[in-house]
């Protein structure tokens, strides 16, 4: 089914007025967490992570105001950490000895969990779409929606291990190419899953699930070849706060990126009259792919800026034309690029749709491919 009205989201008058008790419970209940979190766990953290914590619990009532199943997902997420990490006892030996972290909510039995689900989610998907079945591709949806599930816990409490690990070795597990491809994951599926429920369409899923797939195949192969499921210590290039916020930043942009591409291919194998009966009207395709791109290319510019002043702090210059520095400015200029031909010269259809899927073969190298082949100030991130 088609959403019949694709323009952006855009808060009704009297935003505020129209909040009912429940909102504002749930807004409570988050500042009472982070409240929580800061009286528990502030030893471990500076003025900086303190600050980000206090301004999580606005920034997340109001996603949880405009996108409702923000609500459960938080809650939910709150009640098996927190499950989780009581379950610890404070010792890792904990891991290998009781059950429900043995085989379900330690950080590497829930990634692998999630691993799992994605791999379920995307036959599903596949198989409602093969089969015109909404039954399959809404067990799909549920699928991905466990997987996003799994994997956020995963990573709160990897947090937590590495702490217990040492005090001196604890920190936001967005370090690695292990972390940061969960990261991937968890973002691509929820911007999905939220152009799922704004279009009311589930056609989308069997293409977006594609590169979430593909992303977890890799996670797979490196955690086997590599080990890299282990927690190591931070290197000193990244022992900063503003690894803590350039990160996510990026890899809101990744993901977006990433969707946008496997859209421009649900697009051109309908405007060639394939699948075009199953899939999406052009006009939704073409919007979901314009707002992905727009979205991701604001936090895509914004960790450009983060991470100029990040290397400002660490090695005495905003910018040095390191490899990586220098793929971020082809990615960065390639999708201002693309939205500056869209916004002035009205760029649409398969012109479009190529240019949104050569960017994601863009952005792989500037992410991937710099780390395999290239050397430079940020070869901590090598293969």
């Amino acid at each position: 089914m088609e959403l019949t009205q694709t323009s952006a989201y855009t808060a009704p008058p009297g935003f505020f007025r129209r909040l009912g008790i429940i909102d504002w419970l749930y807004a409570a209940a988050l500042f009472a967490g982070a409240l929580f979190a800061l009286n528990r766990f502030g030893e471990y953290m500076d003025a900086y992570e303190k600050g980000v914590l206090l301004l999580s619990a606005p920034t997340f009532a109001w996603l949880g105001w405009t996108w409702k199943p923000v609500r459960p997902l938080m809650a939910l997420l709150a009640a098996l950490a927190l499950f989780t990490i009581s379950l610890y006892g404070g010792s890792l030996e904990a891991a290998n000895q009781k059950f429900f972290l043995k085989y379900l909510l330690s950080s590497q039995s829930a990634i692998l969990w999630m691993s799992t689900l994605f791999f379920l989610s995307t036959l599903f998907y596949w198989g409602g779409l093969a089969t015109r079945s909404g039954f399959g591709s809404a067990i799909g949806s549920r699928l991905c929606w466990s997987a996003v599930v799994l994997g956020f816990t995963g990573m709160l409490v990897r947090w937590y291990e590495s702490y217990l690990v040492g005090a001196d070795i604890g920190h936001i597990p967005i370090s690695n190419l292990y972390e940061v491809f969960i990261l991937f994951c968890m973002i691509t599926a929820l911007f999905y899953l939220y152009y799922e429920q704004r279009y009311e369409t589930r056609q989308l899923g069997p293409f977006v699930l594609l590169v979430i797939s593909a992303a977890v195949g890799f996670l797979l192969w490196y955690t086997i070849s590599r080990e890299a499921s282990e927690i190591q210590p931070l290197v000193p290039a990244l022992q900063s706060w503003w690894m803590k916020i350039h990160v996510p930043a990026n890899f809101i942009g990744y993901g977006t990126f990433a969707l946008a591409a496997m859209v421009a291919v649900a697009y051109l194998l309908k405007s060639k009259g394939m699948l075009a009966d199953r899939l999406p009207s052009l006009e939704v395709l073409d919007d979901v792919m314009y707002k992905a791109i727009a979205v991701g290319f604001a936090f895509f510019t914004i960790a450009t800026i983060l991470g100029a002043l990040w290397a400002a702090e660490a090695w005495g210059g905003y910018w040095s034309w390191d490899p990586k520095e220098t793929w971020a400015l082809i990615v960065w200029l390639n999708y201002a690029a693309w939205l500056h031909m869209r916004l002035m010269k009205g760029l649409r259809g398969q012109m479009a749709a190529w240019w949104a899927l050569v960017g994601l073969v863009v952005t792989t190298f500037a992410f991937l491919g710099v780390n395999m082949f290239l050397s430079g100030l940020h070869s901590y991130g090598q293969l």
